[in-house]
């Protein structure tokens, strides 16, 4: 009888010693080594990264971003990605005439504005951090809470927005319509000179496909160029696809997998509450979801997360590290029906100060600190 309670005390034990051991292993591989696999060009030689059982199947490792897919409803074309553009920085678009899709999407400031929270029409404060457009046409939603679905639905929110650009979507078209210069790049690009509201959509979200980030050290690296990253950015990579447990949500050459998790930022019972995805599938486990954001320049693109409460990667990081431990005050009194579910992929992560410093670094050797300096293009008139 004691027999087989020890046998069955090992079946079930085996594989979580076998599982620690293969962490710990994994953890202290000479540098040397990692280098060689990660340069090799090769996947396939990588050490296994550290992923829980619901993020295994269809999982898809980080790696160098592909060209961006036009859709076939809306494909490219040079002079469609002009037009765009010209509308992208003109003003003319919203009611006050004074703010554009640049406006808080500034290039020299990431493609982000750079505060903590947007402002729009009236210098009216938003909810959210201006999300950075980097590699947005890589996305399968738009919007931190995923409202839009497709990138050409995502152009017309802010405009009717009343924080943001305080127009509606006939107005935005008139102001168009009414600038007799606009009629030659509407026909170069679509045939013939009308303007309507799905040609605005299609030109401007052609543009902001185009706005790919550079290539960084992390994708030299990875093509085969060894030398890329330095000791410490190199135990950062590993760091991020192992014991520090990135690559869960993290994934695909994107940085992110394109799904919705709650990690602990709902901010629940304070003025700055908010639910997020659940506002659009009204289910208890989408409480406090948001997409997970690109990690793609993110050295970049700060103020950090959907609030913009966090001023450094290095708060970011260490939230992460503790696993939030207290994301809802002790004094906030609590709806069962609207606790925030959170992800069991959030864990406290045990890692020391410099393991955080060489994550840290990872995370800037993902950015390229070419900064775009885009020139404010010739309005028609």
């Amino acid at each position: 009888m004691k027999r087989n309670k020890f046998l069955i005390a090992l079946t079930v034990c085996l594989p979580m010693l076998l599982s620690a051991f293969v962490d710990q292993v994994d953890t202290v591989l000479p540098l040397a080594d990692l280098r060689r696999r990660y340069s090799s060009g090769d996947v396939g030689q990588w050490p296994e990264p550290h992923l829980d059982a619901s993020v295994q199947q269809g999982f898809v490792d980080i790696g160098v971003l592909p060209a961006v897919a036009y859709p076939a409803s809306n494909p490219f074309s040079k002079e469609k990605a002009s037009l765009g553009k010209l509308l992208f920085f003109d003003a003319r678009l919203s009611a006050s005439k004074q703010l554009s899709c640049a406006s808080c999407h500034d290039a020299q400031l990431g493609f982000g504005d750079g505060k903590s929270l947007a402002h729009g029409h009236g210098r009216k404060e938003g909810k959210r951090n201006a999300m950075t457009l980097y590699n947005v046409g890589y996305y399968k939603s738009f919007m931190w809470d995923g409202r839009a679905k497709t990138l050409e639905d995502q152009v017309l929110l802010p405009v009717q927005d009343h924080v943001e650009m305080n127009t509606s979507w006939d107005t935005m078209v008139a102001h168009v319509r009414i600038i007799k210069g606009y009629g030659p790049y509407f026909k170069s690009a679509f045939g013939d000179d009308q303007v309507n509201l799905l040609r605005i959509q299609q030109a401007i979200a052609t543009y902001e496909r185009s706005i790919v980030s550079y290539p960084t050290k992390f994708d030299r690296f990875v093509s085969g160029q060894s030398d890329a990253l330095n000791d410490q950015e190199l135990e950062g990579l590993h760091l991020f696809r192992t014991k520090a447990r990135c690559i869960n949500c993290h994934n695909t050459p994107l940085f992110s997998d394109n799904l919705f998790h709650n990690d602990g930022q709902t901010l629940y019972g304070t003025k700055q509450e908010d639910f997020g995805h659940y506002h659009i599938t009204g289910d208890q486990k989408d409480i406090g979801a948001f997409r997970t954001p690109s990690l793609r320049n993110v050295g970049l693109t700060g103020p950090w997360m959907h609030h913009g409460n966090f001023p450094t990667l290095r708060d970011v990081v260490e939230l992460y590290n503790l696993g939030n431990p207290a994301p809802i005050q002790r004094r906030v009194q609590v709806d069962e029906k609207t606790r925030p579910i959170h992800s069991p992929l959030l864990k406290k992560l045990d890692l020391s100060k410099a393991e955080v410093d060489a994550v840290l670094a990872f995370l800037q050797a993902l950015s390229n600190p070419t900064q775009r300096r885009i020139a404010m293009p010739d309005f028609p008139e």
